[in-house]
């Protein structure tokens, strides 16, 4: 049997694209997952999740990483609610793999109407079970959002390579990203053209300098 798992990394930054990835294991494969030590992203340091994610992709069936870029967020964020693209983008990653059953990190209060509008919004076959915390629930979930994870980090220290400047995290609670958009708008006078400028940090931080 082949089992998905999707998770998503960078929902929450004001800077940097948001990752939303998919990987497909052998059942039999789960066994690894916990031999590797594999658990939610969130728990373990960055060697740790680099060191995971290139061991995790050595055992994948397939695997699928959405990136969404902060201007299509803010596209999105126009018509639609952050929960909607949520949706969506789990859909997307969804109709690029196939399994027999799939695990979701519900991004929704109501882990059945997350679900019930993946599965639409996919037209997928499979069944699909959504629930909070998938990432701390079941492996292959956690296994997702280190792959996820992973890419974000890495896109966020592409970025800081390309401006040569140091962005912190991209979360508004990070002083290092709060600085970093704070020095751009200040000399630039406008906001950085991969951030959220619909994020309400990013308008705090262009109405107070420009």
């Amino acid at each position: 049997m082949l089992i998905l798992g999707i998770d998503e990394a960078g929902k929450g930054p004001v800077l940097g694209s948001m990752f939303v990835a998919g990987l497909v294991l052998d059942e039999e494969k789960l066994f690894d997952l916990a031999s590797f030590g594999v658990r939610d992203s969130k728990q373990l340091p960055p060697a740790r999740r680099e060191v995971l994610a290139r061991k995790i992709s050595g055992i994948a069936h397939d695997q699928y990483i959405l990136e969404v870029p902060p201007h299509v967020i803010d596209e999105l964020r126009s018509v639609m609610t952050m929960n909607d693209i949520m949706v969506r983008c789990f859909a997307q990653v969804m109709q690029k793999l196939q399994a027999d059953r799939a695990i979701l990190d519900a991004a929704d209060v109501n882990e059945e109407r997350f679900m019930q509008r993946v599965k639409a919004a996919s037209n997928t076959s499979m069944h699909i079970i959504a629930e909070h915390k998938a990432d701390q629930r079941h492996q292959i979930v956690s296994a997702a959002s280190i792959l996820a994870k992973v890419r974000r980090d890495e896109s966020i220290r592409e970025l800081e390579k390309s401006h040569n400047c140091k962005m912190g995290s991209g979360y508004p609670s990070d002083p290092d990203t709060i600085k970093f958009l704070e020095n751009w708008v200040r000399d630039r006078k406008e906001l950085p053209p991969f951030s959220r400028h619909s994020w309400a940090t990013a308008q705090r931080i262009k109405a107070s300098f420009i």
